[in-house]
């Protein structure tokens, strides 16, 4: 995660994600992007299951099953996983990597708050490799918050990283943020407001950012290509689980209680309450003194 007094560290947020977890069809495929591409480490290997992230920290979880249907854009789900570097020079090394490597991005943009490349996975996942701007020159008095979709000068970028190379991802990295594929809107708002407890930090046509914290989002949901959608279909490949890290536990027994006053869907996975936002994504919850 970024680092130094002017950037905004996830860390402080009463709510930030910790991992994702996606199922593929071709685990070792997937993987291997991972890996080489993203510059993951992988941390746990098995038969059905690879574990990635950076030194011992997970960010990445892949679940393996070639038996999965190809994951369908127009389901709601996953839009992307975005991939936070420190500084403006990872990513314009990361950019460079990225253009050696042959990878085709499929946008670049200005955010205002952030500088933004993305691609996909070998499994259509998207993915966003970012850096963030200092807080201040996007942080605005009451809550207000400053976001755009501006061009990205791609040279400009690629200047910030001088000689240096990419050398893998960072070690204060992160998953910044889960962009979100939904049925509707309000009702993301609902699940991801009112139960979740995410502030609606900005609002684009079709779309809706949710911060913690003051960040700009650690959520975002849109409908984009998903309008209207249902809950996914069991057995296709995609977005399983996102979990979410609370600062401690009463945040997540707050969670809870709204979640069972609105007769939420929920399960535990031993001590971990584990909710269903209505088109079927699992979010888990862990207090920080517990991921």
């Amino acid at each position: 995660m970024t680092t130094g007094s002017d950037y905004f560290d996830l860390r402080t947020a009463p709510l930030r994600i910790g991992t994702v977890t996606l199922m593929v069809r071709d685990l070792q495929r997937a993987a291997e992007f991972y890996r080489k591409i993203i510059g993951l480490t992988q941390i746990e290997t098995g038969a059905d299951r690879v574990v990635l992230g950076i030194g011992s920290d997970p960010l990445v979880i892949l679940a393996g099953d070639p038996r999965l249907t190809p994951r369908d854009p127009r389901q709601a789900g996953l839009f992307h996983t975005a991939f936070l570097l420190p500084r403006r020079a990872d990513l314009g090394r990361w950019l460079a990597h990225a253009a050696r490597s042959g990878i085709k991005l499929e946008g670049a943009s200005d955010h205002i708050v952030s500088e933004a490349l993305y691609l996909s996975d070998p499994e259509g996942n998207g993915i966003e490799v970012y850096a963030d701007r200092p807080a201040s020159s996007w942080q605005a008095p009451a809550g207000k918050l400053r976001m755009a979709t501006d061009p990205l000068d791609l040279q400009d970028l690629l200047r910030s990283a001088g000689t240096t190379r990419w050398e893998g991802f960072p070690r204060h990295g992160a998953i910044g943020h889960v962009h979100l594929q939904l049925g509707d809107t309000e009702a993301g708002d609902r699940f991801y407001r009112d139960i979740l407890g995410f502030d609606i930090s900005a609002r684009y046509p079709g779309a809706s950012f949710y911060g913690s914290g003051g960040y700009h989002h650690q959520l975002a949901g849109n409908v984009w290509n998903s309008r209207g959608a249902g809950r996914r279909p069991e057995g296709m490949a995609g977005l399983a689980e996102i979990r979410i890290i609370a600062r401690d536990g009463g945040r997540v027994s707050e969670i809870v209680g709204r979640a069972e006053a609105a007769e939420i869907a929920m399960h535990r996975d031993g001590e971990t309450p584990i909710l269903s936002d209505p088109w079927g994504t699992s979010l888990a919850l862990t207090a920080a003194d517990r991921a």
